[in-house]
Parts: structure tokens; sequence; C-alpha cells
């Protein structure tokens, strides 16, 4: 699920600036210039300039491009530091739209020891207002999304075709192709998502 953020739509200052700042660190851990992880990133060195000053609106996609090159993760780039209290959080406000739609990172599994750039399981609570949408760019391949809908009539339009889920239903679907969240109906959507080999 790694989406370019729709027009009017973006991520939290709190995030933007979270994530600037470790992507910085693990570069400058690496001893990397700008230049050097746009070149193993496959983005612009202006976009991850941008992004390390704060200053960009970037996708969930681009984020994930530059953990993968950095060797980590989206949630170690996105998530607040360890607990070590256990207190419980409500998440981590990643994305959201003016019409209030929203993705909540709740939490994700932690690397197998000793284990490089292992896929964590991610768990997220996603609200889409009426006629809010969000579109997908594709993942790692083999990569699985799961969908419990709380609330709502959430679709998923894959590229084989849309699957309607009402509240209390379930899914699974490859995320490893382009696909959407929509909300069709007149009421917010709620759904769980998992994310698995992302």
């Amino acid at each position: 699920m790694r989406s370019e953020a729709e027009p009017g739509s973006s991520a939290t200052q709190q995030f933007v600036a979270r994530i600037g700042d470790r992507i910085r660190t693990l570069r400058k851990q690496r001893g990397w210039s700008v230049q050097q992880l746009a070149e193993a990133s496959g983005l612009s060195r202006r976009m991850l300039t941008d992004i390390e000053l704060g200053r960009a609106n970037p996708s969930l996609a681009t984020v994930d491009r530059a953990a993968r090159a950095l060797d980590t993760d989206f949630a170690a780039l996105a998530l607040p530091e360890d607990n070590t209290a256990g207190e419980q959080v409500e998440g981590t406000l990643v994305w959201q739209a003016p019409d209030g739609s929203q993705a909540l990172l709740l939490g994700a599994t932690q690397a197998p020891r000793g284990a490089t750039q292992a896929p964590r399981a991610e768990l997220w609570r996603w609200t889409l207002a009426p006629g809010g949408q969000y579109d997908a760019e594709p993942d790692r391949p083999g990569a699985q999304e799961i969908h419990h809908v709380l609330s709502g009539r959430l679709t998923l339009a894959t590229e084989t075709g849309n699957q309607v889920l009402g509240a209390g239903q379930s899914t699974v679907v490859a995320s490893d192709q382009e696909y959407a969240y929509r909300n069709d109906g007149a009421e917010p959507v709620v759904f769980m998502r998992v994310v698995s080999g992302a």
C-alpha cells in the first residue's frame, strides 16, 4: 500500500519531520551523500533533500523506497521510538485528507533477530469519508494485505476487478499490483488493514 497522496491530502507534519530526521540519520551513518541515496532509491535528490528538511509531502511509496535503500522498512521510519513502558498508543497518523479520511499506523511486528530487510507485518486503521479514495502503488512481489471492515462499505479496486466488503467482512488481496481503497457509500468506512511482506 504505498500510495501517492490524492490532491489536497497530506502526511501529518509530525510524520514528515520524523521520517526526515530518520532518513538523514541513517544516510549519514552509511556515509552516503544525498546523491548516493537518490541513486540507491530511485528518488530524486531534490525530493530526498526536501524530505530530510521536512518540506516535502512524500507519498507512502516514496518513504518505502527510501527505507528499502537504507536497509530498513516503512514502520521503522514512521513509528515512534519503542515504548519500553508498554503504554498503549493510538497510532501514528501517517496520512489524512481534507474530507476527514485518514490512515493510522498502529504498530508492526519486530524483524527476526539477525535478519536484514526481513519484511514485518504492519497493522493499520483506515477511515475513508464518503466519496474518499486512496490509490496505492504495488508492493514487493508476493506482498499481501488483509482487510477487515468495522463499519460502512469498502470497495477494493484491483487489476482483476472490484470487491465490496461490508461491516464484519474480511478479505486477503495481493498488494503487488496497482489497487485502490474507495468509499462509494454515504457513510464513512472504517477498516483494519494488515500488511505482510511489503
